[in-house]
């Protein structure tokens, strides 16, 4: 008498029907990041829905050229999250365009940082880029929402994302690139 029949590999027919893997680190850190960004902006509302958004949360997003996709993912679905919370005139556009800022900036700034050379000079670029994509769409679409001029929401955002993204986050990529130097925790 033989045994039960071998199980057939998990597979995804509708791709292929190549192999499934899941990621559980990579869920892990997306979850973080997404739960991070969202208490941050929610426990900062006061800087983080105003003309000169200052959104710690975005800090995060130069994350993406230390941990990847996980980071981008996260700070896209915490984006989301958070914008529930919003105060403009549409928050579904919130949400919406909000989280797609944070998407383009994170993946940006990750294919930036994504070099080997010059790389403090490609990290502080990626933090520059991310920086000035998060002002262009979300000043863009926020100055549309409340019918103010657009030249306010983009100075407005972009003060505020220069603090977070371009000297908070550039100094958090710099703490984590050094703390990886000693350590192998990515």
């Amino acid at each position: 008498m033989s045994g039960p029949p071998p199980v057939p590999p998990v597979t995804n027919p509708g791709v292929g029907g190549e192999k499934v893997k899941i990621d559980s680190k990579a869920i892990a850190l997306t979850a973080v990041f997404a739960a991070l960004y969202a208490v941050l902006v929610l426990a900062l509302a006061g800087i983080s829905f105003e003309i000169v958004q200052v959104r710690v949360a975005d800090a995060l997003i130069p994350l993406s050229m230390v941990f990847g996709l996980p980071a981008v993912f996260g700070v896209t679905i915490g984006g989301a999250v958070a914008n529930i919370a919003s105060p403009m005139p549409s928050v579904m556009t919130d949400v919406a365009l909000g989280s797609l800022a944070n998407f383009i900036a994170g993946i940006v700034a990750w294919k930036i940082g994504a070099s080997k050379v010059k790389k403090n000079l490609n990290e502080f670029f990626g933090c520059l880029t991310a920086t000035v994509i998060i002002t262009f769409i979300v000043g863009t679409y926020l100055a549309w929402l409340t019918e103010m001029e657009l030249w306010i929401w983009w100075l407005g955002i972009g003060i505020g994302s220069i603090i977070s993204i371009t000297i908070l986050g550039y100094i958090l990529v710099r703490i984590l690139q050094r703390l990886a130097a000693k350590t192998s925790f990515t």
